[in-house]
């Protein structure tokens, strides 16, 4: 008995479906990898200029092969007397840091983290203002970027070391009132490292951190106009096996359940990172009782003390008053 035509035809279409399926899955997983791997290793040097942001085939290039990720270098030194210092890792990284002595009487000590790509002297224009408010400072650069050492950062998972590391440097000094602020991946980790180590510092400021990971990855596919999903999951997953650690544990959502001490929770409206469900639910989870979240309305992944000075200054000071022990 002879076959019909039509049906041998649709076995062939679909199995040039189901080859065409498996090629593009294949395909999407090298380039997941591909971009999981060059997002944490931070290179050297002055980044290439960039090409012009409409051409849809260097953006589907680059995000199928992953970024060129740069570490910015360190341009600013403080105008204020400070120490070099160098904590050191379980790994024997050295981590490159200042420590500032205020002007008066201290109040206590305000530790300050950057965030993903960035490096401590960014930060400097937080720590004159910390110090303009009765506070020493100390300023630390995460592994691998400014002037630590190390070439891989895993976006705020193994960075929690070199923020207990911070703390510790701190509490070694006798210091009581210990103050954590973090922007953008900074406010992650050090979100991570009181729920992981059990500190107890005076408070806590986070400026625009993400939810998770996967939300991170998801943010930064939007930022070159293609969809969060598949790409997000994908590169989490990546990351994690690469790296060799549970990318998709890690979560402020998570850390934040463990955080009792008061908090300081800041995010911009025009934020292309970080969106509005992402910090509402951070605050949500956060288990402080003296909680508060402040939207800057004209901000977005930036600055927040440089974009609306006003506003930072009283909402800082103001948290930082009533926090003090």
């Amino acid at each position: 008995m002879q076959k019909k035509p039509g049906k041998g035809k649709l076995r062939r279409i679909i199995r040039l479906f189901l080859w065409v399926l498996l090629i593009q899955v294949i395909l999407i997983n090298i380039s997941a990898a591909f971009y999981a791997r060059k997002l944490t290793c931070l290179r050297e040097g002055p980044p290439p200029e960039a090409g012009p942001s409409s051409n849809i085939f260097k953006k589907t290039w680059k995000i199928f092969v992953g970024p060129g990720v740069y570490k910015t270098p360190v341009y600013r030194v403080p105008a204020f007397p400070y120490d070099a210092v160098k904590l050191t890792t379980a790994n024997h990284l050295l981590l490159d840091a200042w420590y500032g002595k205020t002007d008066s009487v201290p109040k206590g000590t305000v530790i300050l983290f950057h965030g993903i790509t960035s490096n401590k002297g960014v930060v400097l224009d937080e720590a004159n203002e910390f110090r303009f408010m009765g506070f020493n400072v100390l300023l630390v650069d995460f592994r691998a970027h400014g002037n630590s050492e190390g070439k891989v950062t895993t976006a705020g998972v193994r960075e929690s070391e070199d923020v207990k590391l911070a703390y510790d440097f701190v509490t070694a000094k006798g210091e009581k009132n210990i103050f954590l602020w973090g922007q953008s991946m900074g406010a992650v980790v050090i979100c991570k490292t009181v729920s992981d180590y059990g500190l107890k510092p005076s408070g806590m400021i986070m400026e625009m951190p993400f939810g998770s990971l996967q939300h991170h990855l998801e943010g930064r596919a939007r930022t070159l106009g293609f969809p969060g999903e598949p790409f997000g999951l994908l590169v989490t997953f990546w990351m994690g096996g690469e790296r060799g650690f549970n990318g998709f544990k890690h979560k402020s959502t998570r850390y934040a359940n463990n955080i009792t001490c008061p908090v300081l929770l800041q995010w911009g409206f025009n934020d292309t990172y970080v969106t509005q469900p992402e910090i509402e639910s951070v605050y949500k989870h956060l288990a402080s009782s003296d909680k508060r979240l402040v939207v800057y309305q004209n901000a977005g992944h930036e600055s927040f003390l440089r974009k609306d000075p006003l506003l930072w200054r009283y909402e800082v000071e103001s948290f930082i008053q009533r926090s003090i022990k």
